[in-house]
């Protein structure tokens, strides 16, 4: 970059629409990046539902778990989910046309693949990745299959992966993912050619050393909110409410059989793979839970500010749930699982409270003592909330962190002098330790 020239960011993610929290920072990141001057590029996996962006030309082509491909497609797309040489050939060209002066990752595995990530090298760029889940460890990024939470793999036993069908429920997903875990070990795809990987919770940062990674590669990031841009409500609302993907590992289902047993009322907000069998559930009656199904905008909004609680009641090891935070700057409390990386958001007893992952009992017990609380003390507790969100989770701490850290691994034009971690608010953002 020459001097007197704005600094240039490209972002990777495999998706380039809104699809999930891991996405959401990718376009949070950079528009935020762009507010101080910087220059945006983005490399990512063509989608219907994609946002229109001049950097479509080099995307990939769409691969897709679980959608129908003829045979000789099936074959092709398995081998880039492997090793993608289109990945590769794509961001040279769009390498040779923008140069960048740090590459920022997010979820890049199965779509664009970490055969990425030697290209970025070669070319001097240096390259971090926000670890949204557990991919860099086991190749089932979630490390939960119907068994629950599984450490199967550790230690590169990916064996396990086939034995149990992790992925998808399916012996040939399972088998390919399985083969790019061994091949991307072998290359050391991710040791190799990243300089830092941002953990926004302490818990991931403990767990990847667990399975072997060097803490000091490392650097803990707490998300942000901006909680200006969320309306706080004051009041103590009648009903619990869920929001986000119904899929096994969210725990939605617990929750569920928990209202009914507790004749509190809930309102879930989400869609996904469970939802056929919660209206089945709850279709003999249990008039006191309500799915709303996918929403968004003032519809989420308005669920959120009636709510007399959030109920997060995830069973594997959530990161760190952007969803506590937009509660929280909400106004509202959170019950949450006593897993990964949850029990570092919530103050028990002060901003909300934990309980035992998957425990209908102890979620039952949860929501009636809730319910039971004085409408003084829920809306005492969301106050409290809302002002853990505006001390310790804020825009202005993510950008000095950020910065700081691409000021540490040598990005040009970048200078970390007023963006200490010390000023920012945020506690202890620099390389730590597992605790």
């Amino acid at each position: 970059m020459t001097t007197g020239a704005l600094p240039r960011l490209l972002s990777i993610n495999s998706y380039h629409y809104h699809r999930g929290g891991a996405d959401n920072v990718y376009f949070q990141h950079a528009e935020l990046m762009q507010q101080q001057g910087w220059k945006n590029a983005f490399f990512s996996m063509h989608h219907p539902r994609n946002l229109p962006s001049e950097w479509s030309r080099y995307f990939v082509d769409e691969i897709e778990f679980g959608h129908v491909y003829p045979l000789a497609q099936k074959v092709s797309k398995a081998i880039k989910v492997v090793y993608s040489f289109e990945a590769q050939r794509k961001l040279r060209a769009l390498l040779a046309a923008w140069r960048p002066d740090v590459a920022h990752l997010h979820n890049v595995y199965h779509h664009l693949s970490p055969s990425i990530l030697p290209v970025l090298r070669k070319a001097g760029v240096p390259a971090v990745m926000t670890a949204h889940d557990l991919k860099i460890a086991c190749p089932n990024n979630k490390m939960y299959n119907d068994t629950g939470v599984c450490e199967r793999c550790k230690g590169g036993q990916y064996a396990q992966l086939l034995a149990h069908r992790c992925i998808k429920d399916s012996l040939a997903a399972s088998t390919v993912v399985a083969l790019e875990a061994v091949l991307h070990r072998l290359l050391g795809s991710y040791g190799d050619n990243l300089e830092r990987i941002i953990v926004p919770s302490r818990f991931f940062l403990s767990k990847f050393v667990e399975w072997g990674w060097p803490a000091e590669r490392f650097v803990h990031i707490p998300n942000w909110i901006d909680a200006d841009a969320i309306q706080a409500d004051d009041r103590a609302g009648d009903y619990f409410l869920y929001l986000g993907r119904l899929a096994p590992e969210k725990g939605v289902e617990t929750l569920v059989r928990a209202c009914v047993l507790g004749g509190v009322k809930l309102a879930v907000a989400g869609d996904g793979p469970l939802m056929p069998g919660l209206q089945a559930m709850l279709h003999d009656g249990a008039g006191n839970v309500r799915l709303f199904g996918h929403c968004e905008g003032d519809q989420l909004a308005q669920l959120v500010r009636g709510a007399r609680a959030v109920v997060v009641p995830s069973q594997w090891y959530e990161n760190a749930p952007l969803s506590v935070l937009e509660s929280f700057a909400a106004g509202k409390p959170v019950i949450g699982s006593r897993i990964g990386g949850i029990p570092e958001l919530i103050d028990e007893g002060r901003t909300g409270w934990l309980v035992e992952p998957g425990d209908v009992d102890a979620l039952v017990s949860a929501v009636l003592m809730v319910n039971a609380l004085p409408d003084a003390s829920v809306r005492s507790m969301g106050r409290a909330a809302r002002a853990r969100v505006e001390r310790d989770f804020h825009r202005r701490g993510y950008l000095a962190a950020m910065m700081a850290l691409y000021d540490a691994i040598g990005v040009r034009g970048v200078s970390a002098g007023s963006s200490s971690c010390e000023a920012s608010g945020f506690p202890d953002l620099g390389r730590v330790q597992p605790q």
